[in-house]
This record gives C-alpha cells, structure tokens and sequence, in this order.
C-alpha cells in the first residue's frame, strides 16, 4: 500500500483573488495586465481626478497608450498588437480600474472604430486608415446612436443617399465618444439597400460636432453630437463587406466584451478603497473593519468580484477559442457592471462623507458605471436579450 506524503497546507487566499485566478493565467496576459497596471498607476491616477473635475480627457495620454499597443491590441495585421481576447480583456480591466472614461476611449478607437474597418472595410480602406489609427495619429468614433434611437438603432433616420459617385448624408448621431477629437467617424446611416457604414472624415462639408456638456458621470470623456447635413463623401469612403444590422451590432458585440472586464477594474477599484479605509479608519476604538456589518458588505464585494472576473476569464476563453455567442456576452456585460456599481454604492458608504470626494476614486467610478450601467446596451435590453435566450420568446415585439 503506497504511502500517503503529507499534504501541503493551503496558502490563505489574497484578499483581491480569493479563488487563485492568478493560475488561470498564462505568463504573457499576467504580463499584459502588469504592464497597463503600472501604466494606470503612475500615468492615469495621478490625474484623472483634475480631469473628472474639469471634464476634460487627458488626450496627452494617447501617444503612450498607442506606444503600449493598446489601441487595437486584439486585433490583427497593419500594425496592431494581435494579442489575445483574454489579454485585451485584462487591458480593459487595469484601464477601467484608472476611469471609465480611459477604457472607453480604448474600447471605441479599437473596438468601435478600428474593428469595422478592419472586419468589413476594403484592403485601401484598411491601409489607409488602421496602422495610423493603432498609432494614434487617427483618433476614431462610432456613430450610431441617435437622439430618437438609442435601444432600437435599427429605426434610425440618418440616411445616405447615392449621387453620382458619392454618397450624401442627412441626420444626426447623439451620446458619441470622442466625436468631438475624432478625425475618423464610422457611420451607420440608411441608404438604399439597407443600413451601411461609411467613414467620415473631419472637416468634411456637411459634418459637424459639438461636445455635449454638464454631464455627472464619464467627465473625463469626450462625448459628443455628430450632425451631417448634406455631407458629401466619396462612394469608396462606404464599408463594402457588410450590410444591415449585422454591422453595428457585431461592433457593439466587441465593446461589450471591453466592458464586461473593464467594469471588474471599477469593481476592484472601489473595493480596494474600501478595504483600504475599513482597517485604517478608527472609529469606537477600533478599525472599522472590525465590525461585523462593515465586514459582511466587504465580504459581498470580494466575493462578486471574483465572480465577475471569472465570467469574463470564461468569456474570454471563448472568444479565443473563436466560439462566444453575443448571448453570452450580454451576461457578462449585465452582471459585471450590476454589482460593480453596487460594490460602489456599498463602498462610499464604507467611506462615509470622504467618500463623496475626489480623493478617493468611489463616487468618480460610481458616476462612471451609471452611464456604463446603459450604454452599449442598457440593463433593461440584455435582461431581455437573455430572457429571449432561455425562452425562446422575444419581448421585443
């Protein structure tokens, strides 16, 4: 009978992996993830509050963020990175984890504007537009939203009307992400043969911006209104290899992955601060954290953590594996960013009044999930994207 050696007692888990996800990792994405960490450390925190206050987006940022390889990294050939869908997904959490405002601009220039070019666009188009885009020498955004077409995008009034060799567009495109810096918008109008893409260069007659103001949560974010009246753009400048809402929505599939890892950043985030503060904050004399109600919500928090990091490790293994279906994408999209805004919410009440101050990053990141909480798809929408999923009944008519 062979003997049984001892067996090796178990290491207490960190308090920010509680189930050793660390192992789950391959070297290059731990490496990815520590390289945009150390990034957002010492290149976003330091600022990013100024920013958010001032509500401006720290554009002198990008030159690094193109020197990293994050704008476009998932995607191949005219000079992206190339890189994993899991290591793109590590990216957008360490980004998320600085601002919502830093992943998105991010997620937009690689995912929004990049993606369709480089999925749909003709070689020229992809030549011309995607190894100056990965550099950041182009900034790009996506046009698709409108003022009276948000969740039903596919009632959208933007038309684009064949003259010739050109195509001229009418209407307008509202809640847009870096329109206002954008040199390169990717547009969804109507035209003849159904909804199509088409690239609009800044400074084009016709095309116009303007920056939408007084906003409460993504300050640190340029988001704008984009309004084409009478635009005229060469027939080439359309998307050749695809039509209908395939298009669009295939690009929001890709944003969405972008956050269902970016919001475990803001998770994580908020978490950390709160942690932070319940055993150093005296109160009763003893930390806080002694406590038991301040303990159960920080058990919540860590627990919903390490779950939502693990969907969206899941997700991204089958992504790579080239086998997720946009269901499964809005799974992780809702739930990640459900409880990352309630850990949050459960975090600023750990802080108390400092938690409603730019010295600590909660109620800049609760602000942020709010608009990331409906965008790219509201809570409401992927509820029922799922529910039709499970019932096979739709309840969208």
């Amino acid at each position: 009978m062979a003997e049984h050696t001892a067996a090796k007692k178990p290491q207490m888990p960190s308090a920010f992996d509680l189930l050793n996800i660390e192992s789950l990792l391959s070297e290059e994405e731990r490496m990815v993830r520590d390289t945009v960490r150390r990034f957002v450390k010492e290149r976003v925190n330091p600022v990013i509050g100024e920013h958010f206050e001032a509500g401006t987006f720290p554009r002198e940022l990008i030159p690094e963020m193109a020197e990293l390889g994050l704008l476009g990294m998932h995607l191949e050939g005219y000079g992206c990175a190339g890189l994993s869908a899991v290591s793109y997904g590590l990216a957008c959490q360490e980004l998320e984890a600085g601002d919502s405002g830093i992943r998105s601009f991010v997620s937009v220039q690689g995912s929004l504007a990049m993606f369709p070019i480089w999925a749909f666009g003709s070689e020229e188009q992809k030549q011309k537009w995607l190894p100056r885009m990965a550099k950041g020498e182009v900034i790009g955004c996506f046009g698709l939203t409108e003022p009276d077409h948000g969740s039903d995008p596919s009632g959208m009034l933007t038309n684009a009307r064949r003259d010739g060799d050109s195509y001229v567009l009418n209407g307008s495109k509202m809640w847009i992400t870096n329109g206002g810096v954008a040199d390169l918008a990717v547009v969804w109008a109507k035209a003849e043969d159904g909804i199509r893409g088409f690239l609009v260069e800044k400074g084009t007659p016709g095309f116009s911006t303007s920056d939408i103001k007084h906003k409460l949560s993504l300050r640190a974010s340029v988001t704008s209104e984009l309004y084409f009246d009478d635009c005229r753009i060469p027939a080439e400048n359309m998307l050749p290899n695809v039509k209908g809402m395939r298009g669009p929505l295939s690009c929001l599939n890709e944003a969405r992955f972008g956050i269902a890892w970016g919001a475990t950043g803001a998770h994580r985030a908020c978490y950390e601060a709160a942690l932070e503060y319940a055993q150093t904050r005296i109160q009763f004399g003893k930390p806080i954290g002694g406590f038991q109600l301040v303990q159960q919500k920080l058990a919540i928090m860590a627990t919903e953590f390490v779950k939502a990091e693990l969907l969206a490790l899941q997700l991204g293994r089958l992504k790579d594996a080239g086998n997720i279906h946009p269901v499964q994408v809005s799974v992780a999209k809702r739930n990640n960013v459900r409880e990352a805004l309630k850990t949050a919410r459960e975090a600023r009440s750990i802080l108390g009044a400092n938690g409603i101050t730019l010295e600590y990053p909660v109620s800049r990141h609760m602000n942020n999930l709010e608009s990331v909480y409906t965008y790219e798809g509201t809570d409401d929408i992927h509820t029922l994207i799922i529910g039709q999923a499970i019932t096979g009944i739709s309840a969208f008519s």
